[in-house]
């Protein structure tokens, strides 16, 4: 009992029952409030992202198709008005007739020009806007490298306003024979289209420049946003449309969505903040957080003063102890409630009196541990006999060691064509080989389960350095390859399947100790580097590898070896995604020394018959990996 008695017989107790009920009564209520929070928190997160991801994308495709009408609309309009003309070409003034009622009926049509055929100005649009005609020419000086794309059959729509001041927009497209015909329109009922709100949606050409934007200013400006992340990757996707989350130069993060247009090579982009989209989640979590607050005080408060009833009557019991020790049995204690401490105060006064009655106490007996059992004859150089001999520390120790596991691929199918004798005899000669390799290598067999091997380098002790035991522990599966090839080349079918095999490889800080009781002692190790190690072995079939090791063991041993890296993976317990590494092959460092086949892993596919993976699902398969 963690208590000292002082000088008039009381005990200070250091850790009172009282504490300890609050603080872990509290303590799992701080967890369980707290998790609810997170949950909910998570949960409206999760909504609302899908709810703004669809309310973003619906914006961005109905912007764009609405877009693509506007334009379509203006370009059909103006081949339709250049056919009437050209029938009408010998009659000038029925043609300026018919281009006046055009520009009527479309007023945001500045200017329809093609080069050395035909030049129709909106005096009207330019008398209202307090433009010169003029500005046109100065426009053409500046636009000669698309003109060259329109006359070679490319749709282009070009920024006029940083050259007319005002928002304008110029269509180019192949005019026949060689020409390019160009369309001056007004940019505002596009951006009307664009709508307003927490979307926000803005138009740019196929070099990024802005054609229509929220901020008018990066219009005026002729602004190209080539290096914002999300218009980059809108420009060079193949995809017609997509939508995912970016962070921008700022450092801000957005749902963004763009849909490109059939015509003129241009794309629709919708984004909003992703704080925009979270902001009701966050103030909902945050009064949740208050109320939460609050109700955690009250219950300490109430877990308080209920403890006091618990704590109290145990005061009076203890001091009751130390008068018995002193020699005083008759107590004077009254059980106050019919609760667990009412019956034990009735039976601790019980107990004094009767105590009070007898000259002598009771004494228990000590019982001698007993002795340790030894078989002398399992004594020997393994890791057993090691552990008998005292060569080995009986405690748990911490080491740095390479940790591997070894499975087959579909051994459960495989198992279910077979006879009972002819699955064991093949897993004894798959076993035999595994542990060969491993031995030769220096590594010692940990546990075998079913077909699946672990085995160790580093624990119980290690060959050199970390760098070597990780070294031993690749070659290993190297050799287990080889082996395994060979061990296939007489066989195919049901009754003697080819057997291909997943390794999965880590490195780092263990436990090791021998697990047991006297008469079975097994020498194990556990830890973080043995879990990581089976969910390599597991993603071996998902994405058609043999050997996979962890980015650590590739730190060590890189220079020896030839590697591919794979996509990273999400495994339990951890917030980033793990580096995992293919092994390919040894390094050959000797000159002269031809490198042996192969050096790619689509050779190692190759070699051992995998297909190469269609779309490997990383999360799912370390959901679904077990664990050791």
């Amino acid at each position: 009992m963690n208590s000292t008695k002082s000088s008039n017989n009381t005990v200070k107790i250091r850790f009172p029952i009282g504490g300890k009920l609050v603080l872990i009564l509290t303590g799992l209520l701080f967890l369980s409030m707290a998790a609810l929070t997170i949950f909910v928190s998570i949960l409206g997160s999760a909504e609302a992202r899908m709810i703004a991801e669809d309310h973003n994308m619906t914006v961005n495709r109905r912007s764009a198709a609405e877009v693509e009408t506007a334009l379509k609309t203006i370009r059909s309009d103006t081949l339709g008005l250049l056919n009437i003309l050209n029938t009408l070409a010998p009659e000038e003034g029925r043609t300026a007739a018919v281009s006046r009622f055009f520009f009527e009926q479309k007023p945001h049509i500045a200017a329809i020009l093609i080069p050395g055929a035909w030049e129709l100005i909106n005096d009207r649009f330019f008398l209202s806007q307090k433009l010169e005609p003029a500005l046109i020419s100065a426009f053409l000086e500046t636009a000669a490298a698309a003109i060259s794309r329109a006359q070679t059959g490319e749709a282009l729509i070009l920024n006029g306003t940083p050259v007319f001041g005002i928002s304008m927009l110029v269509m180019l497209f192949p005019g026949g024979t060689g020409s390019a015909a160009l369309i001056f329109f007004s940019g505002e009922p596009l951006g009307n289209a664009f709508g307003t709100g927490a979307n926000s949606s803005c138009m740019i050409n196929d070099t990024g420049d802005v054609l229509v934007h929220p901020d008018e200013e990066l219009v005026r400006s002729g602004a190209n946003l080539q290096n914002n992340p999300f218009v980059h990757i809108a420009l060079e996707s193949p995809d017609q449309g997509l939508q995912t989350r970016y962070v921008d130069g700022q450092g801000v993060r957005y749902f963004g969505a763009f849909q490109k247009l059939s015509l003129a090579n241009i794309a629709v982009i919708t984004q909003i903040p992703e704080e925009v989209v979270f902001e009701g989640i966050t103030a909902i979590t945050r009064r949740n957080s208050y109320l939460a607050a609050a109700v955690f005080c009250m219950s300490v408060l109430f877990l308080w003063f209920f403890s006091k009833t618990i704590s109290v009557p145990l005061k009076t019991l203890i001091q009751a102890t130390t008068r018995i020790e002193n020699g005083e049995f008759d107590l004077e204690l009254q059980a106050k409630t019919n609760d667990e401490i009412g019956v034990l105060t009735r039976s601790f006064v019980l107990m004094g009196q009767r105590l009070a009655q007898r000259e002598r106490r009771a004494v228990p007996e000590r019982l001698a541990a007993p002795e340790r059992l030894k078989d002398t004859q399992s004594r020997g150089n393994g890791i057993a006999g090691r552990i008998l001999e005292g060569e080995l520390p009986q405690e748990g120790e911490a080491k740095t060691a390479t940790v591997a596991f070894v499975d087959i691929c579909s051994f459960t199918a495989i198992a279910e064509k077979l006879e009972p004798h002819a699955v064991m005899e093949l897993l004894n000669d798959y076993i035999t080989r595994i542990s060969q390799c491993v031995h030769k290598a220096r590594g010692t067999v940990d546990q075998v389960t079913g077909d699946a091997v672990m085995a160790v380098w580093g624990a119980p002790c290690s060959r050199s350095s970390s760098a070597q035991d990780a070294l031993n522990a690749v070659c290993a599966a190297l050799m287990m390859r080889s082996s395994l090839r060979r061990f296939n080349q007489d066989r195919g079918g049901d009754k003697k399947p080819i057997i291909k095999i997943g390794c999965g490889i880590s490195t780092g800080q263990v436990i090791a100790g021998h697990i047991g009781f006297d008469e079975r002692m097994e020498y194990r190790v556990i830890g973080d580097p043995v879990t990581l190690a089976n969910r390599m072995e597991a993603l071996n079939r998902s994405l058609s590898t043999d050997i996979l090791i962890t980015e650590y063991t590739w730190h060590l041993i890189k220079d020896y070896l030839i590697t591919e890296e794979m996509s990273p993976m999400m495994v339990k317990g951890r917030e980033r995604p793990v580096r995992i590494f293919a092994v390919v092959n040894v390094r050959v460092t000797h000159a002269g020394k031809k490198q042996p086949y192969p050096v790619t892993l689509a050779g190692v596919r190759e070699l051992l018959g995998l297909a190469p993976p269609l779309s490997p699902d990383f999360n799912k398969e370390a959901a679904n990996a077990k664990d050791p």
